[in-house]
C-alpha cells in the first residue's frame, strides 16, 4: 500500500532521490531545480543517507564529479535546468560517450538570451541527441516513478547509458500535487545495489578512462552507444512491467487517450497532456473523435509504436514547446513525422510550436488546434504546415 502525500514536483524528485540513497550527488543551485538539491541536502545533514553530497562551484563541474564518481564505481545523481545543462554540455556528452548511467533530473526551463527563468523545452531538445536517455513526465507523480525506474533502466548491462528525467519548471517543480509514493524498502529492492563491472578503483583491472580515441576506434564506439540506445527501448518495457507489479501504475513509451477510434489527436510532453486531454473531454462530449498521445520516452524515440498509434487518423498535430529554428517545425514533429513515413503511414501533419519562455497554453488554444485538425480532415489539406499559437501576432 503507498504513502498518501501532498508534494511539488521537486520535493517528490528530491524524495525519490533519498529513498534511491545514491553514492554521490554533486549538483549546482539554478533555478527552478534549485529545490532538488537542496531538499536532497537536509536528508544529507540529518542523516536520512549516507550520499556524499558535492557543492560544486558549477554545472560543469556537477557532471564533471558525477561522471568522476561513475567512472569510480558509484551511483552518482544531480539536477539541472537550462543554461545549467547548457554549462554541462561538454560533460554531457562525455558522461554518454563513456558508458556511464548517471541519472539527472532535469525541471525545463526557456535557455537563454535573452535570459528567461519560465519553462519550455529548449534545454531538453538542445541535447537530445548527445546519447541520453530521456524520459518526459506530465505531473509530479510521474516525476517521482520516472526517477525510480531510472537507475534500473540506465544501468542494465545492455544499457549502460545517463538517463535523464524531465519535467515542466514551476508547472510541475513548484505545485503542490497529491501523490503516492513507495514505501523505502520497497524502492531499495527495486532500484537494487549498482554493482558495474569496469570501474576504475577496481585494483584487479587497471583501466583508463577518457582516452584518445582516434579514427580507427570512434566510429564503432559511437556504434555502441546507438545500439544502447536501441537496447533502452526492451528495457524500459520490461522495467515498466515491474514497476507496475510493484505499484499498480502502467506506463509505456506514450499514454494513448482515447485513441481507440480518434479521427484527430494532437501529441505533446510533460504537463501539457492534463490541458490537452480536458479538451478531448469536452470534445468528445460533442461527438468529436479527439484523442492525444502524451510521449513519455523522447529518447530511444518510439519510432514504430507512435507510427502504430496514429497511423490511422485523417490529421495529425504536434505540439512542440521549444522551436528548432531551423523553418521546418520543432524536434518532437521532426521525429514523429519521420517514424510516421518510415512506416508507410501517410497522415495529414501539422506542426505547432508553443508556450517559449513560459507562455501559458490554454484550452482555448488547444481547441483552436483542435478546430485547424478537424478542417484537415474534412479537405485533406495543409495551407501552412508549420503553425504557432498563442503568438501575439
Amino acid at each position: 500500500m503507498g504513502i498518501r502525500e501532498r508534494l511539488s514536483g521537486n520535493e517528490a524528485a528530491a524524495i525519490a532521490m533519498k529513498q534511491i540513497n545514491p553514492d554521490v550527488v554533486a549538483a549546482f543551485p539554478i533555478t527552478p531545480s534549485t529545490e532538488i538539491p537542496q531538499y536532497f541536502s537536509t536528508f544529507v545533514s540529518n542523516g536520512s543517507v549516507d550520499t556524499e553530497f558535492v557543492a560544486v562551484e558549477s554545472e560543469h563541474s556537477a557532471m564533471s564529479a558525477c561522471v568522476g564518481a561513475e567512472a569510480a564505481g558509484s551511483r552518482a545523481m544531480t539536477a539541472t535546468s537550462a543554461n545549467g545543462l547548457s554549462f554541462m554540455w561538454e560533460m554531457i556528452y562525455i558522461a554518454s560517450s563513456l558508458r556511464l548511467p548517471i541519472v539527472m533530473s532535469l525541471v525545463n526551463r526557456a535557455v537563454s538570451g535573452p535570459l528567461n527563468i519560465h519553462c519550455d523545452h529548449s534545454d531538453a531538445m538542445g541535447v537530445r541527441d548527445s546519447g541520453w536517455i530521456m524520459l518526459f513526465s506530465e505531473n509530479n507523480q510521474e516525476a517521482y516513478d520516472n526517477l525510480i525506474m531510472a537507475h534500473r533502466i540506465a544501468e542494465n548491462k545492455d544499457v549502460l547509458l545517463p538517463l535523464m528525467v524531465c519535467q515542466d519548471g514551476f508547472i510541475t517543480s513548484h505545485s503542490i500535487e497529491n501523490i503516492e509514493l513507495i514505501e523505502d524498502d520497497k524502492v531499495k529492492e527495486f532500484v537494487g545495489t549498482y554493482k558495474p563491472e569496469h570501474y576504475l578503483l577496481n585494483d584487479k583491472e587497471p583501466m583508463a578512462i577518457g582516452p584518445l580515441d582516434v579514427q580507427s576506434y570512434l566510429f564503432e564506439h559511437k556504434y555502441q552507444q546507438a545500439q544502447a540506445m536501441r537496447n533502452a527501448k526492451k528495457v524500459i518495457a520490461d522495467i515498466a512491467k515491474d514497476f507496475e507489479k510493484m505499484t499498480g501504475r502502467k506506463y509505456s513509451f506514450f499514454e494513448e487517450y482515447k485513441m481507440e477510434d480518434a479521427e484527430i489527436a494532437v501529441v505533446c510532453m510533460n504537463s501539457t497532456a492534463g490541458t490537452a486531454k480536458t479538451v478531448v473531454d469536452d470534445l468528445r462530449s460533442k461527438g468529436v473523435k479527439a484523442g492525444l498521445v502524451k510521449v513519455r520516452v523522447f529518447r530511444p524515440f518510439p519510432t514504430e509504436e507512435i507510427a502504430n498509434a496514429l497511423g490511422n487518423l485523417k490529421a495529425v498535430a504536434i505540439m512542440d514547446k521549444a522551436d528548432s529554428l531551423n523553418g521546418a517545425g520543432g524536434a518532437l514533429f521532426e521525429d514523429v513525422t519521420s517514424a510516421m513515413y518510415v512506416n508507410q503511414k501517410q497522415v495529414p501533419a501539422v506542426s505547432y510550436v508553443y508556450g517559449i519562455g513560459g507562455r501559458d497554453v490554454t484550452s482555448n488554444d488547444i481547441h483552436e488546434i483542435y478546430e485547424y485538425l478537424q478542417n484537415v480532415a474534412n479537405t485533406g489539406e495543409i495551407d501552412n504546415p508549420y503553425r504557432y499559437v498563442g503568438l501575439r501576432v
